[in-house]
């Protein structure tokens, strides 16, 4: 990452993360994670895979409530959790 590039700070389950300004919570999650936005109900990784919220395969929590990674983009202090069961 570019020393002189504006950033955002927030927490990726439970961890410190920080990001360009303007990134996805989908790119974020590679960027900063482990690549896994949810979990299926049988226990199987899911990852953002269409990048247009069509998929439904990146749901995350931000700040307790559901959303698409792909769709969401990083803001400063926002709380994340991922790879939950969904």
């Amino acid at each position: 990452m570019n020393t002189n590039q504006a950033v955002v700070r927030f927490q990726l389950n439970g961890l410190a993360a920080q990001v360009p300004v303007g990134t996805s919570l989908a790119a974020a999650l590679y960027l900063c994670g482990d690549g896994i936005a949810r979990r299926s109900v049988s226990g199987q990784a899911r990852a953002p895979f269409c990048g247009m919220g069509v998929c439904q395969e990146c749901h995350v929590l931000v700040n307790a409530q559901s959303q698409l990674a792909c769709q969401t983009l990083c803001a400063p202090g926002m709380v994340v959790e991922s790879g939950a069961p969904c």
